[in-house]
């Protein structure tokens, strides 16, 4: 007993700091704990926007995508079409605590590969990585709807450049 009178106040304060920071942590909201936007997605959706060809050509497309959500996996199947352009992707993302991995393909150009990035709140922010294609994807929900920008990189120069620009409406 005499041991713990002995102990100043000044002794006392680390333990106390500690304790305190530790019931601040469990109450205070993280990033990780940051709702992704999956559920929001779920359903059907269509729109449009435009397309850049590799020849610098833009494109007119109407789009028509269905997100599937099971757990913490977003399925999305995309089908767009334009006078003389078409596109039919699928990607499959999974979330764990925000952060976001999964794969990719294209049909019609034979293209696939794999996505990192982060998915938050309202956002899904996301590096694409493929046998023909590599660049950046950012998904943005609104009150309006939702879009879709995808930037490609340009492996010589480095710079990426806008190739995707769609808007879409939940049906």
């Amino acid at each position: 007993m005499a041991a713990l009178s002995a102990c100043s106040t000044a002794d006392r304060l680390p333990l106390a700091t500690v304790l305190l920071g530790a019931a601040l942590a469990l109450l205070w909201p993280t990033q990780a704990t940051a709702a992704n936007p999956f559920e929001q997605l779920k359903g059907n959706w269509e729109g449009g926007g435009t397309v850049k060809t590799s020849k610098g050509n833009l494109k007119q497309v109407t789009c028509k995508v269905t997100y599937q959500v099971s757990g913490s996996t977003l399925n999305q199947d995309m089908s767009c079409t334009g006078d003389d352009y078409e596109i039919e992707a699928k990607l499959k993302l999974t979330d764990k605590a925000g952060k976001v991995k999964g794969n990719w393909s294209e049909a019609i150009y034979d293209a696939s590969g794999a996505v990192t990035g982060t998915a938050r709140d309202d956002a899904i922010r996301a590096v694409i990585r493929g046998d023909k294609f590599s660049g950046r994807m950012s998904l943005k929900l609104t009150d309006a709807g939702h879009a879709i920008n995808i930037l490609q990189l340009d492996e010589d120069t480095g710079v990426y450049r806008l190739v995707t620009s769609l808007t879409l409406q939940r049906q």
